[in-house]
This record gives structure tokens, C-alpha cells and sequence, in this order.
């Protein structure tokens, strides 16, 4: 916001002094500040969680697609990844993966 368009907020009726001012700011900085730690850290926090999973991806994880398909990946290379759903393989960007779901264990040890 600019600070002309912060005059317009101002409490109506009262002199136009330094201390009305000043507290109208510090309100306004502290909903800003509210907005920011309520509502956008934590969105950006998560989106970064997210890519960090999409880039430690590996053969044999369960995933599931924006599309709703859950599937195993057979394959990744780049930026797409092969995954097989049923008796299907499907190719699709790593970006359209919704959710890692699980890696499958390796062989030999019992799942918990």
C-alpha cells in the first residue's frame, strides 16, 4: 500500500496528529504481519516440502497423480516419470504428482 492510501483508513473525526497516525500504522503492519504468518509462510513452507519430495523420487515409490491415479514408478528421467497403474505404464510430468504416498520395502524386511 502506499502511504496515501493509508490516509484514507485513518480513523475518521480525530485530528490528523502524529500519535492517531502512528497507531493506525503499527495496526496496519501487525494485520500484515498476521496475514504473512498465518496464511503465506506456511503455504511457501509446504511447497517446499513438496518439491523436495518430487526431487528425491526413486523407482518403487507409490504416488499419487493430480489425476487421481496412484501408480509405482518404473522410471524417471528429467522431468518425467514412468509409473505403472494396474496392467498400465503411463508417462507423466513430475510436477503432476500429487503426493508421494510410500517407497515399497526392500525385500526381506517386514512392513510395519
Amino acid at each position: 500500500m502506499t502511504p496515501h492510501l493509508l490516509f484514507l483508513f485513518a480513523p475518521a473525526g480525530q485530528q490528523a496528529d502524529g500519535r492517531v497516525m502512528g497507531a493506525f500504522v503499527v495496526q496496519m503492519l501487525l494485520i500484515v504481519g498476521i496475514v504473512y504468518f498465518l496464511l503465506i509462510r506456511p503455504k511457501v513452507q509446504q511447497e517446499k516440502k513438496h518439491r523436495d519430495r518430487l526431487a528425491q523420487l526413486k523407482p518403487r515409490d507409490e504416488v499419487l497423480t493430480v489425476g487421481g491415479i496412484i501408480g509405482e514408478i518404473v522410471h524417471l528421467k528429467d522431468d518425467k516419470v514412468t509409473i505403472k497403474s494396474g496392467e498400465s505404464r503411463l508417462v507423466i510430468q513430475r510436477d503432476r504428482i500429487a503426493e508421494v504416498r510410500t517407497g515399497t520395502p526392500p525385500e526381506g524386511t517386514a512392513a510395519s
